[in-house]
Formats: structure tokens, sequence, C-alpha cells
């Protein structure tokens, strides 16, 4: 398995992958990761095995330490330095979990983020993933503000 980053030709895969993972209400888009992909290519990590994407991690660095909505609409390019780094999107091919590729991604993305200086890393979850990332480090702040796919979603921090 190699980790690097995104390329235009992986957009088949990645919508095709992100729909094993979400309910269509809370998947992005294609047109979400077009933008991404031309976007913020600098934050978006795939991880790939015999030339398949089997995970991936991407979000914006931000100017606030928690996510809004809004930005699984748009997004903006990233700031060379400082900020917030968010994660829209982690997700492993179901047949590849558990193998610890969700926490190598994780560490791939919080490495580029302490490189250019970002203050913490910053995400929504569902409930259940909350161990998860307890496990990897980041704190619970509680319920999180996003309506996003109608679900409750929780807000993890790291600090950096």
């Amino acid at each position: 398995m190699i980790l690097r980053h995104v390329r235009q030709e992986d957009l088949k895969q990645l919508v095709g992958l992100e729909n094993t993972g979400f309910t269509p209400e809370e998947a992005a888009t294609e047109n979400a990761f077009i933008n991404r992909i031309a976007t913020i290519p600098d934050t978006f990590i795939i991880a790939e095995e015999a030339q398949k994407i089997i995970g991936y991690v991407n979000g914006p660095v931000i100017s606030v330490p928690f996510i809004t909505d809004d930005l699984f609409n748009t997004t903006l390019p990233n700031p060379e330095k400082g900020g917030h780094q968010s994660i829209l999107g982690i997700l492993v091919d179901p047949n590849h979990q558990r193998k610890g590729i969700a926490c190598l991604l994780l560490k791939a993305l919080e490495k580029e983020a302490k490189k250019n200086e970002r203050l913490t890393v910053t995400l929504t979850c569902r409930e259940a993933l909350i161990p998860f990332y307890e496990k990897n480090g980041y704190t619970n702040q509680g319920i999180a503000e996003s309506q996003h796919g109608g679900i409750k979603w929780f807000t993890m921090t790291k600090q950096l």
C-alpha cells in the first residue's frame, strides 16, 4: 500500500468508494470531489493498493477550529501556513477496514498539517466513531452544530 496525494484521474474511483461508506444525503457529490481535487490536492491523501484506491482523507484548512456546513459545498485554496486542518471525509474500503489504514491516513494528514504550522485538526463524526478518534489523540468537543445529511454529529479536535 502507498499513500499519495490525489490526482484528477482518481475521480471515478473516489465517487464509487464514497458511496460505499456514506448515505446519499451525507456523501460528497462528484462536483464536490472535482472541486476538492482541483483546490486542495495538498490535503487530499489517497491510500492505494495495486492501483486501486482503498481509502482517502481530505479537507481544507479553515480559519476557525470547528467545521461549518458551508465547507461541504465550497472549497477554498489552503493558506500556506497557519489555520486549522479540517477533515471533511475519511473513508476506507469495507474490504480493507480494521487494518490500520484510517490511522495511517490520519497520521499522514496530521504530518502535513504540522509541517504547515496548522493549530489543530478538526472533524465531525457519528457517535459510534468517537472511541476511534479518541484512540488517535482527538478530544470530543460535544455535539456539532452541523446539520449535514440530517445526522447528529460530534466535533473532534486534536492539538498539533
